[in-house]
């Protein structure tokens, strides 16, 4: 059976092993697929969590034709609100913490803002109900 449904997002990254190391760190994910693109001369990897059928597709370019800005973002949920927390101090350290972390209430949770190696912006939550608000959607 094909796959069905929302399936990735791909973004340009210049360094596929720094992209891969940051999503790692900061998102807890592992690369599921990486090859040469012959068509394109260019390097590709789908980097997953294994929680769902999802991948970030990193494709290795030359020029970084724009990134997703705080409000252009990719979302992961932490399982607590330490280790929101703990990453924010790994951010800080590293000069890549963008916002930190700030209680935004009800559905929006505990959250903030790391930059990657090429300016695109993951956020990093806990506390987010999308499972349940999606749930809900999906009875209704």
């Amino acid at each position: 059976m094909s796959d069905f449904g929302f399936t990735h997002v791909a973004l340009a990254v210049s360094d596929i092993d720094a992209s891969v190391s940051f999503y790692t760190k900061y998102a807890r994910m592992t690369v599921v697929h990486r090859r040469e693109d012959k068509a394109n001369q260019s390097e590709v990897a789908w980097i997953s969590d294994l929680t769902r059928p999802f991948v970030i597709v990193l494709i290795k370019t030359d020029e970084i034709n724009g990134v997703l800005l705080p409000e252009s973002h990719l979302g992961v949920a932490c399982r607590t609100r330490e280790e929101v927390d703990h990453l924010c101090d790994e951010a800080r350290l590293e000069g890549v913490l963008l916002k930190e972390a700030s209680e935004g209430g009800y559905p929006v949770g505990y959250w903030a803002y790391i930059r990657d190696p090429d300016g695109h912006t993951l956020e990093v939550s806990y506390g987010q109900e999308i499972s349940f608000t999606v749930k809900q959607a999906m009875d209704n």
